[in-house]
């Protein structure tokens, strides 16, 4: 298969952990036989110091006429210091989800058996997990209405949804969950919001057309709550972007490491494969960022294109490092600490 992938490399330690990602793909593209034409393109604050954009014309265009889209990370302190700042990186990644459509953002959060006594959570209660959000992506408080009154003294933001954004996300969500355990757990505030309510009843409708799964409804904050206690009793769980972006990293800790945990952002034509950790830029430069979230979101790419063999080599080799050690420094703990590019090369070397 021929594939074409729009690079976007993005800041801080995106370009380094993006590099192994790509020796990666290449051994795979070598192993199973494909060819890879790498499209590298700006995003960012890098987009923003070149062409003074964070998500250019030139960018879009190179997404958009791709087979998918391999993102690094984004964000600087000069930006993340200066509430004032008129132009920033986080509002590229908002105008690209909503550009490219990229309206549903699956974050898995899994085990590795090698790494369970790196979690802050006690082995007993997270054992077993393997649960996926989907969090709808390009609606909500962060594309509502916003704005200042009363001299800037009051501020606002507006939470809006429509029926069919909730349907197109909740579809994705049964069918998930159908080629999983057949759980789905929609996550709202419904006692309080009225988009919450329109979640419910939306999904309450859904429920028909998927009487193979079983669904539930719980509230944001218990959610928050019983992902820290029995996170392996959730399978599929959908939810709104705020709750999506604050629940998805509450469990990512599950797993020991930001640093290991990928996610895709899927839309109608075109998806996106990120790590989901920031852009870490006192890292930057040093070699000792952790890639394998980059490297798993690879992973991801190609179960994308139902290239399932593929996938799952990386995912093997990566289990494989991990057993024997040939880890970055967040995760070393004593042992000896490989550098960000020589975990690459490991990975390539073994697959």
């Amino acid at each position: 298969m021929k594939l074409n992938i729009a690079l976007l490399a993005g800041d801080g330690i995106g370009p380094e952990v993006i590099d192994q990602a790509v020796k990666v793909c290449n051994a795979i593209a070598t192993k199973f036989n494909h060819e890879i034409n790498w499209r590298p393109a700006l995003t960012g604050a890098a987009a923003i110091d070149a062409v003074g954009d964070p998500y250019p014309d030139e960018t879009h265009e190179i997404c958009a006429t791709s087979d998918a889209v391999l993102f690094g990370a984004i964000g600087h302190p000069k930006y993340d210091n200066d509430p004032s700042a008129k132009v920033r990186p986080e509002q590229g990644l908002l105008r690209m989800r909503q550009k490219l459509g990229l309206f549903a953002n699956v974050r898995p959060t899994f085990t590795f058996p090698s790494l369970i006594d790196k979690s802050p959570l006690k082995r007993e209660r997270i054992e077993g997990t393997d649960l996926v959000f989907l969090r709808e992506l390009t609606g909500g408080i962060y594309f509502g209405k916003r704005g200042r009154e009363d001299n800037g003294d009051t501020a606002f933001d507006t939470c809006t949804y429509t029926r069919k954004e909730v349907q197109r996300l909740a579809k994705k969500g049964f069918e998930m969950a159908l080629k999983r355990s057949k759980r789905l757990c929609c996550v709202d505030k419904a006692n309080v919001l009225e988009t919450s309510r329109l979640w419910r009843e939306t999904v309450q409708a859904m429920e028909k057309d998927y009487p193979d799964v079983e669904v539930s409804y719980e509230f944001v904050d218990a959610v928050a709550m019983r992902l820290v206690q029995w996170p392996s009793e959730y399978d599929v769980l959908i939810t709104e972007n705020l709750f999506g972006d604050i629940l998805t990293d509450e469990a990512s800790v599950i797993s020991g490491s930001m640093g290991l945990m990928p996610s895709a952002s899927i839309g109608e034509s075109i998806s996106l494969y990120e790590p989901i950790h920031g852009s870490y830029p006192q890292a930057a430069g040093k070699d000792i960022a952790n890639p394998l979230a980059t490297v798993l979101s690879a992973a991801m790419l190609f179960d994308g294109f139902e290239l399932n063999d593929e996938a799952e080599a990386i995912r093997e080799v990566v289990n494989k490092s991990l057993s024997e050690g040939i880890v970055t420094e967040d995760l070393a703990e004593g042992e000896k600490a490989y550098k960000t590019s020589e975990v690459g090369d490991w990975l390539a070397s073994h697959i």
